[in-house]
């Protein structure tokens, strides 16, 4: 039998480099991606701690962030028409919205999925038990 090594002669320590102030504000990039992140995180705590938030026909920055969170099922976005009802939006329209009108940003649904999947003459789903 062969004697097995046991020295780590060649393992290389993965070290971080270090982070200085330009590496992390230099390109701006980091920057904004955090100031993103932070947004959608803010955004997605208010409305789960209260269930519901409005939001401003004319704030466009809470709702493009609103809009990225639906699309991964995050938020429900329903547009709140003049007479106080309410329309729920797909994600392909809240991302077009214009400023027209507020917003009612909600908690999904359980078990919904944010992209819905039509049934077109049963041509994705076949009925149960039947076999082509």
């Amino acid at each position: 039998m062969g004697l097995v090594s046991t020295a780590s002669d060649n393992v290389v320590p993965f070290r971080r480099p270090v982070k200085t102030p330009a590496a992390v504000l230099g390109d701006g990039v980091r920057e904004g991606q955090i100031r993103r992140r932070s947004e959608q995180r803010s955004l997605m705590d208010a409305v789960y701690a209260g269930g519901s938030l409005l939001v401003a026909a004319e704030d466009r920055e809470t709702k493009v962030t609103a809009s990225r969170l639906q699309v991964y099922g995050f938020l429900g976005i329903e547009e709140v028409l003049e007479d106080g009802a309410r329309r729920r939006l797909r994600p392909s329209e809240s991302v077009r919205a214009k400023g027209d009108r507020p917003w009612r940003l909600t908690k999904p649904a359980f078990g919904a999925m944010a992209v819905t999947i039509p049934s077109i003459d049963d041509f994705l789903f076949e009925p149960a038990g039947h076999r082509a």
